[in-house]
């Protein structure tokens, strides 16, 4: 059966057993409910309860306004909380763009902390009950599902020392006399991370039929385990994990980036781990209606930021300060073809509306019927309509089967590209700056139509390249929020206002003044831009978050986060 066909059975039926602990109350088992006592006794059980896992991938929290409820995954929705976008609901991902972020009654650090941890406790009791199939099981089936939970456990493990640093470890099921432990060091549990993706990963097969993509393969693991180092600074561990991600010859860049986030070109050989969504199992997101213009039918909460338009470079390679072919009165011509591909840009065309942002803009055309007519711009007249000017195209499209709040558009958590910038950032890192480095970057670089960098590049030079090709490659999937933390420059590039397009027009004078870490700054002109939130950082607190008071309250072994 199709992997997204039966997680929601699975889900429904297993994973809210598996959230709680067994009581052995008066020792009776419950009768509406599976029991860890009578469970685990099938195969059929064994892959329900795996399957359960999977769903957990889909996180969202539904219960409050101000969670984390705009129902998309949230993998990538930390995007918002960053430099480079904004989310318009007053919500956890503002607040934490903002420093507001607390530990008391926050929805994304409960959350976070309470979901990774619930899908920790799946695997450890899958892990610890399985033996009682293992008799009636398919013996590969059987060594596929050890290894899937423990790659499962890794990867909330990772998100885990991402988010909170350190965490407590538990690797077995746990009574709840036993649930008051202590915070285990990060670096220790890193290395608990490492090595169940190498056991993982020995087992996991390279590739599954058709009908079970979705599934963690050899693949995902390494390409965990890459990520993983590469946040650790571990360069030697992350160069090898994504030599070794290359060395299966399986994955290769999808040829047009335009399209790779779209209908036509999901489910192709740059996807190494994917969520896997189905309308017919009510298993969909709603990122359209979150990215869509309001003619559209959509909200346009999910906001690009002038600092990323400007980010992208020009087609000769330089950036815009730098380049001969940027016109700042017409700033739209010449630039990276991945601006068009994930931002709609005044001028361009969305969802068959044309897309204009000038206060004076009151009516456009709409391509949607034959002739086109022009039609009021709610874009300009709804004062909840885009903030900034500009609104995100990527994960939304114009396919015949894009329904704006059950798409169907699987959300790549791992993506080819990623090994390849991985693998260069550690190799530049260790010092190895040899034309594989320049051949992991152009990949990426040349695939999107833009020009090869050329060699003779000093370290510094390099790493400043990667980090660049990061910025824009991977924007609107989660990875900015990560990598300003890792790399200690969240101080310099988070802080200050956020701004939109000019007021009015598009100006000669309009070029901005990029500062070291590649920001740019807008200080001679900035009145003249829309202004809709500004950013602060506290670099003493702000690079991790906050242990949630409830599990304090609960477990006053738990120590919390310097000046929270």
């Amino acid at each position: 059966m199709k992997l997204k066909n039966i997680i929601l059975a699975a889900g429904v039926f297993f994973a809210s057993t598996l959230f709680t602990a067994c009581d052995d109350y008066l020792e009776r088992y419950p009768l509406d409910q599976p029991s860890d006592v009578t469970f685990w006794s099938t195969e059929a059980e064994l892959k329900m309860a795996i399957n359960a896992v999977y769903r957990s991938l889909y996180w969202t929290d539904r219960t409050t306004a101000t969670a984390l409820n705009t129902h998309l995954p949230f993998q990538f929705l930390f995007d918002f909380a960053t430099d480079l976008s904004w989310d318009r609901n007053l919500n956890a991902w503002q607040l934490m763009g903002q420093g507001q972020v607390t530990a008391v009654e926050n929805s994304l650090v409960f959350g976070a902390w309470n979901n990774a941890y619930a899908q920790i406790g799946n695997c450890n009791r899958l892990l610890a009950y399985m033996h009682r199939a293992e008799e009636v099981t398919n013996p590969q089936v059987y060594a596929n599902i050890a290894a899937e939970a423990r790659f499962f456990r890794a990867y909330w493990y990772h998100w885990l020392i991402s988010l909170y640093g350190d965490v407590p470890l538990i690797t077995e099921p746990l009574d709840p006399g036993e649930s008051a432990l202590p915070r285990t060091g990060k670096e220790e549990v890193y290395r608990f991370i490492v090595d169940e993706l190498d056991a993982a990963g020995a087992v996991l097969p390279a590739e599954y039929a058709a009908n079970e993509r979705g599934r963690a393969t050899r693949g995902a693991a390494l390409a965990l385990k890459a990520r993983a180092a590469l946040f650790a600074g571990d360069w030697a561990t992350a160069a090898a994990a994504a030599k070794s991600v290359i060395d299966l010859n399986k994955y290769s860049l999808y040829p047009d980036y335009d399209k790779l986030f779209t209908y036509e070109g999901q489910n192709n050989t740059e996807e190494i781990f994917t969520i896997q969504f189905s309308r017919t199992n009510q298993m969909v997101h709603e990122t359209p209606i979150h990215v869509r213009g309001r003619l559209a039918g959509g909200y346009v909460t999910k906001i690009p930021t002038q600092a990323l338009v400007d980010s992208y470079e020009c087609i000769d390679g330089l950036r815009i300060d730098k380049s001969p072919l940027y016109n700042p009165e017409k700033p739209f011509e010449n630039r990276d073809p991945r601006l068009y591909a994930t931002i709609v840009h005044p001028g361009s065309v969305f969802l068959g509306y044309q897309f204009e942002t000038h206060p004076d803009s009151l009516t456009i055309w709409d391509y949607n019927q034959t002739p086109a007519r022009r039609v009021g711009n709610q874009e300009v007249t709804n004062p909840y309509a885009t903030f900034s000017g500009y609104m995100y195209r990527k994960y939304v499209s114009s396919d015949t089967r894009e329904f704006r709040q059950q798409s169907e558009l699987n959300v790549m958590l791992f993506r080819y590209a990623e090994i390849l910038l991985t693998y260069a950032e550690a190799q530049i890192e260790l010092g190895h700056l040899d034309e594989s480095v320049y051949a992991a970057i152009n990949s990426v670089r040349t695939r999107a139509g833009m020009p090869a960098i050329t060699p003779g590049k000093s370290a510094d030079e390099l790493r400043k390249i990667v980090r660049h090709e990061r910025k824009v490659e991977f924007v609107f999937e989660g990875h900015r929020f990560f990598d300003i933390r890792r790399w200690k420059i969240a101080e310099h590039v988070m802080p200050g206002p956020l701004y939109g397009r000019p007021l009015r027009e598009y100006k000669s004078k309009y070029i901005p003044r990029f500062d070291e870490y590649g920001t740019p700054r807008y200080e001679a002109y900035a009145s003249e831009l829309r202004m809709f939130d500004t950013r602060f950082f506290n670099p003493a607190k702000d690079y991790l978050l906050p242990i949630p008071q409830r599990e304090r309250d609960i477990n006053p072994n738990l120590t919390q986060n310097p000046l929270y």
